[in-house]
């Protein structure tokens, strides 16, 4: 079984967050993309699988880990007994929610050093995102699509959004869009952790990991963000630097 650990254990809230986001990616894709692959991987005459989703973006069905302790929280076991005896769309949702809470067991385990004010802004970076069962319910829309290039990666191109919705301003507050828009008010910057309030606040959103940032915090200017094609936020650069 390939190792569901890092070769460095994430420590500051963005490393922490970051591993977060790379696994939820990888269930994501197993859930969606790839779930024929997955729904057949999962054959209710194995042994108790377990579906892991891993740093490198990758997802995999397989045993629990055989130390006990394991060195992480483990995922939910034996998803496999359940699926020819449900609905394939509510297994699919029950694994997803299990999916969620493993996720979030994984990074509160990596954060138990964390003081008080960082488990809020770590919780506040995982809650901007749409839970996996939201997606896979159908409750939120897939936005992230996903593509698989020949090595099995996922391109991060492809998370870009549009040029309207990447900046955010008081020329769109929350209150004028079709309810798309409402949730715009629990926004915290993903570096100072303050608020969206919409009172002539310019932010822009990084089209890699779908933080949002006052312009302020990141230096940029709405000027500056109409000649960039695809902003990538401080974190997610340097997380290139380090691959």
């Amino acid at each position: 079984m390939a190792s569901s650990i890092s070769s460095s254990t994430p420590r500051s809230i963005d490393e922490i967050f970051n591993d977060f986001n790379s696994r939820r990616t990888a269930i994501l894709r197993a859930l969606t993309y790839d779930v024929d692959e997955f729904y057949s991987l999962c054959d209710p005459e194995k042994e108790n699988m377990c579906l892991y989703g891993l740093p490198n973006e990758s997802w995999e069905v397989t045993l629990p880990a055989e130390e006990v302790p394991p060195e992480l929280p483990e995922p939910v076991l034996g998803i496999n007994f359940a699926r020819d005896g449900m609905n394939r769309k509510d297994w699919l949702s029950l694994v997803a929610v299990h999916s969620d809470c493993w996720l979030n067991s994984v990074a509160f385990y990596f954060g138990a050093r964390l003081n008080r004010n960082e488990r809020k802004r770590l919780f506040s970076l995982m809650n901007e995102l749409p839970t996996i069962f939201e997606i896979v319910s159908g409750r939120k829309p897939l936005k992230d699509k996903t593509t698989t290039t020949d090595s099995g990666s996922k391109s991060r191109g492809s998370l870009k959004r549009s040029n309207e919705g990447q900046v955010k301003s008081n020329s769109k507050l929350p209150d004028e869009s079709n309810g798309e828009d409402e949730e715009h008010g629990e926004t915290l910057c993903g570096s100072c952790g303050g608020n969206y309030s919409g009172d002539d606040e310019f932010w822009i959103g990084c089209d890699i990991c779908e933080r949002w940032y006052h312009g302020k915090c990141v230096k940029i200017t709405p000027a500056k963000a109409d000649s960039i094609k695809q902003y990538k936020c401080p974190s997610c650069n340097s997380k290139k630097g380090r691959q």
